[in-house]
């Protein structure tokens, strides 16, 4: 009963107009230091399409990373009932929504919308989109890359930017991702790393590299944005 009242059609609108008044609250009214802006700034020059990386404990808010004349960006959201708050916050700040999800191990017979989706991301990539991907969502481990934006970049020939940010003021769930809530009217550090791209025809060999490589400097910017806002690193979960 509890969770048909709070997933019923009024309670969605309302909790998602929250969420998404929050997410524009804190992309205007954080003092954000921009850094690695030089290892983006060929790529929108170019007006490329990209695959913008970041990691599921701070995806909500990678919107506040993308500047206004950089492009149309879309993110990735599962179909389930919180992907409905989700998508409609999103949407209310300028992100374009493509639904869907990896299918469950546990649940192979179910179909999230996965390939149907993956289709639709190398659609949006190739007419000069940039599209966001959490490459540990949506269920971990944390911090650690699955093949999935790799695979993208090596059908789109885009390049996997990876992008982390932090706050001075804000918290930290007790989450598998350890999701970090930002507080408004806070300094914030936005860091961009540097572009990967694949070589043409890559091998298996140079998937793994890429997809090592994504996690690598991902996992750097997101230290370097923790410590310099005196924030506790989040770790990577132990690799299994």
């Amino acid at each position: 009963m509890a969770k048909s009242i709070l997933y019923s059609g009024p309670v969605v609108w309302a909790l998602s107009g929250l969420i998404g008044g929050y997410m524009g609250l804190i992309k205007h009214a954080t003092r954000w230091q921009v850094r690695g802006r030089a290892h983006v700034e060929p790529v929108w020059a170019a007006r490329e399409g990209m695959i913008m990386c970041g990691w599921h404990g701070r995806n909500l808010f990678l919107k506040s990373v993308w500047p206004a004349d950089a492009g149309p960006i879309a993110i990735l959201i599962s179909r389930s009932r919180e992907g409905d708050v989700v998508a409609r916050a999103a949407g209310l700040n300028g992100v374009a929504l493509i639904r869907g999800s990896s299918r469950n191990e546990k649940k192979k017979d179910k179909d999230k919308g996965g390939a149907a989706a993956f289709r639709e991301m190398v659609r949006f990539v190739r007419a000069r989109g940039c599209m966001t991907i959490t490459p540990d969502g949506p269920r971990g481990p944390r911090q650690r890359c699955t093949p999935g934006a790799v695979k993208l970049a090596q059908i789109t020939g885009a390049a996997l930017v990876p992008v982390s940010w932090s706050t001075r003021w804000g918290f930290r769930l007790k989450s598998w991702d350890r999701f970090h809530v930002p507080l408004p009217f806070s300094q914030g550090v936005i860091v961009w790393g540097e572009p990967v791209r694949l070589p043409d025809n890559p091998g298996a060999e140079d998937l793994e590299a890429a997809r090592l490589l994504v996690e690598e400097r991902l996992n750097a910017i997101t230290l370097e944005a923790d410590l310099a806002c005196g924030k506790e690193p989040v770790l990577p979960a132990s690799a299994s």
